[in-house]
Order: structure tokens, then sequence, then C-alpha cells
């Protein structure tokens, strides 16, 4: 990937870097639906496929926070339903989109985004006394999360669903996916490197100068969290998450 980064970048874009790197922090300390926002503000600077290479180091930076600060709200039963069914599809989506070109890249990442907002709306219309703890559900969810978070880092809409299911509480919800992902970011590392070249020291140096924006992030998100009650939490990342969903099929 041949990507001129901080030197090279028009200030404007530099800003709009900094503020996805923000919401990336405030997604990593709780506010799940907002990531798809970052996602697209990076996939207009540096493109569909570059920018997750650029975005990963990033989600793994909050990932250690998100870990360190949750780490006692992790349930472990819900952890590893998930996690085989999400490595098994970070597979697929390694062999996916390893040779795909950009547009059908682009193309891709919508089809994703499409199937996240069906589910969003199924799981609004869902009994809420039916909890699906079957294996379909935790598999089909899994796998879907795996091929996104690998295409896309666009995971949160499945998972986010998984959860909200379960009906857990609200540091539950977090701690649990924040270490899921932490384990599955770093899965994802070497892919990035060596197989589709989208993470080299230009891309990582340029993640560090990001860095205090991903913190700034992470303090404001937290003190948000803590302010929200479980009710009001359950709803705001439903409805951020139908949102970032169709912002991207619309871009």
């Amino acid at each position: 990937m041949d990507i001129s980064l901080a030197t090279e970048l028009e200030m404007s874009n530099l800003l709009f870097a900094a503020l996805a790197a923000f919401i990336f922090g405030l997604t990593k300390s709780g506010l799940k639906g907002l990531g798809v926002l970052g996602i697209l503000i990076m996939a207009f600077i540096f493109g569909s496929k570059s920018s997750t290479g650029i975005v990963l180091p990033i989600l793994m930076m909050g990932d250690i926070f998100a870990v360190l600060y949750y780490r006692r709200n992790i349930v472990w039963e819900y952890f590893f339903k998930l996690l085989p069914w999400i490595i098994a599809g970070v597979l697929m989506g390694v062999w996916l989109g390893k040779d795909m070109p950009e547009e059908v890249f682009k193309k891709g990442m919508a089809i994703i985004i499409l199937i996240s907002v069906l589910v969003v709306f199924f799981q609004e219309r869902m009994d809420s006394k039916y909890v699906p703890d079957k294996i379909w559900f935790a598999g089909s969810m899994g796998i879907l999360a795996g091929i996104a978070t690998m295409l896309g880092n666009l995971a949160g809409a499945f998972t986010n669903i998984y959860m909200l299911s379960m009906r857990v509480d609200k540091r539950d919800f977090i701690g649990t996916l924040s270490f899921l992902y932490f384990l599955v970011n770093i899965f994802k590392f070497p892919f990035h490197v060596w197989s589709w070249e989208t993470i080299n020291g230009q891309t990582l140096a340029f993640d560090l100068m990001l860095a205090p924006a991903l913190l700034l992030g992470l303090l404001v998100g937290v003190k948000l969290v803590a302010r929200i009650n479980n009710l009001l939490f359950r709803k705001i990342i439903l409805i951020l998450t139908a949102m970032g969903a169709l912002i991207i099929l619309i871009r």
C-alpha cells in the first residue's frame, strides 16, 4: 500500500482522521454503534480497503484501554459462544478480500451493512421475552461478524445484536465485547501486514499521531456511558447501529 500520510494529507483530511479516531475512542468506551461513522470517514480519506489497515491499530489501542477498564465485566459464556465463529468468519474474510478490487470491496461493505440493518429491524420486532440462545444464532452472528470485521472493521452490528438479545447489563455488554475484539483484532493484524499488505511502518506512525484524539474519545465516552441507564443504553445502541448502516449504504 502506497499512502503518503501526515506530511501530504490536506489539513482538512487530517482533522477528519482525528475526528474518526475520537469516534473510535467513544466506541471503545462503550458507545458501540458509533464506530461505523469513523469507518466511513477513514474510507473517504484513504479508500475502502486501505483504510482497514489504518483503522485496525487505532482500534487495538482502544481495545487495551477498554479491556483494562471493563476487565471485571466479561461474561465468559457469551465470549466463548462467539469467539470460534468470529475466528472462522475472519478467515473467510481474509480469503474473500485478498485480491478483491476496490469497487467490489466497496459493494461488499455495503452488502454487509444492508444485512446489519435487516438484523437490527429483526431485533426491534422480536418479542421482548424471546431470547434466541441457540447455536445457530450465535454461529450466524459470529461468522457474519468475522467476515465483516475483516472486510471493513464493521462487526459491531452483529455482535451488538447478539449481546442485546441476551439482555446483558450494559457493563457486561461492553466488557465482553471489548475482550472479544481485543483478541480478534490481534488475530487479524498479521493478515493485514503480510496478506493484504495494508499495514506498514508508515501507517503505524500515522496511527500514533492520532492516539491523543483516540484517548480523548475514550475519556469522554466513559463519562457518557456512566450517565446512561440500561434501557436507554439499549435503545441508543440499536439506533446508532441502524443510522451508521444507512449512512454507509448511501455514501
